[in-house]
């Protein structure tokens, strides 16, 4: 359920309201908008009376949620959300472009990046210092050590990082590194992970499973906001199916669809559905082009040499080049907001 409040409803108003919910065994959210305040109500096992809510000053009217997924769903929150990090807006009018290789293998490798992706226009550094495999023979990256030389690297470039988390052992110590949390595919139905994310301060970047419906993607979205965080970032990473020619499919279509659904910004991961770095490029074109808020791509100074992921990792030369492409497609691409269906 909603609570929508009036325009000019007080603070006092809005929190007597929720004062009421919590006396009614359920927990409140809080949403401010542009012209005012609602309330999302979540914790019902069945049918609300609204009777008590309804009579409060302040309330203009209560909007029951169809959708199982409620403080994702844009009939809880019309507006589309912005997370904010640094000087960065993921969900603003221009897409952000966060860059990176796949694993951190060396402080002077990490740094050199950082300092090539920034000059090429990039907006965030990507590195992963605890890596999820699924060889258990496979690096697994540096841990600590990666995470040490991922803030090495935002000192000198200023470029906010995003790593992944993989479980709750390590979090407090990711968190307390990096800018944005990534929540990998493999994690995305991990629910203590995820319940642990939703009770952080930092963003949650969350990657999407490779067999996930958009309901349950929403949903694993539902479970960290759930918690008390609403900086959430949801990110399509391809999914399997019959093809063969690619390492996933990218579904190009659940970025509109989604925004039909969720005020959440949507980013792409080209890098991963590819597995080729000759179509990371147009596929993050692709992802642009019908709406998304960003991209999210894998860079590597020398691909053949990486510790993971090399095959699909961009060159410098290569990302500068898609970079520039972007920069002249990007003003050119329908990037609609408050899409509603």
């Amino acid at each position: 359920m909603l609570v929508v409040m009036k325009a000019n409803a007080t603070e006092s108003e809005v929190q007597n309201v929720c004062a009421c919910i919590r006396d009614l065994g359920l927990t409140p959210h809080p949403i401010p908008g542009q012209s005012r305040v609602a309330i999302g109500v979540t914790g019902n096992k069945g049918p609300v009376d609204p009777s008590r809510i309804a009579s409060l000053h302040g309330v203009i009217e209560l909007i029951h949620v169809t959708q199982p997924y409620k403080l994702t769903s844009r009939e809880m929150k019309p507006d589309d959300t912005i997370v904010y990090c640094g000087d960065c807006e993921i969900g603003g009018p221009e897409p952000v472009i966060i860059a990176g290789p796949c694993s951190v293998e060396s402080r002077s490798q990490i740094i050199d990046i950082a300092q090539e992706v920034k000059e090429a226009g990039a907006h965030m550094l990507r590195g992963g210092a605890f890596k999820p495999r699924t060889s258990p023979y496979a690096f697994q990256g540096l841990g600590e050590e990666g995470l040490q030389y991922l803030s090495e690297a935002r000192d000198e470039t200023g470029l906010p990082i995003v790593s992944e988390v993989v479980d709750t052992d390590t979090f407090d110590i990711v968190e307390a590194s990096v800018d944005i949390i990534q929540i990998g595919a493999r994690n995305m139905q991990n629910y203590s992970l995820l319940k642990r994310a939703g009770k952080s301060r930092k963003p949650i970047l969350l990657k999407r499973w490779m067999s996930a419906t958009l309901k349950e993607f929403l949903l694993a979205a539902e479970y960290i906001m759930s918690e008390g965080n609403s900086n959430v970032i949801l990110c399509e990473r391809g999914i399997r199916t019959f093809s063969d020619f690619t390492r996933f499919t990218l579904d190009i279509a659940i970025v509109p669809a989604l925004r039909k659904l969720t005020h959440l910004p949507i980013i792409i991961d080209p890098s991963h559905p590819a597995g080729q770095r000759d179509l990371v490029a147009p596929l993050g074109r692709a992802g642009i082009a019908v709406g998304a808020d960003g991209l999210i791509v894998e860079v590597h100074p020398e691909p053949e040499k990486a510790l993971s992921d090399g095959p699909q990792s961009l060159t410098l030369e290569m990302f500068r080049d898609m970079m520039s492409d972007l920069e002249s497609f990007s003003p050119t691409a329908h990037r609609d907001t408050n899409v509603t269906s």
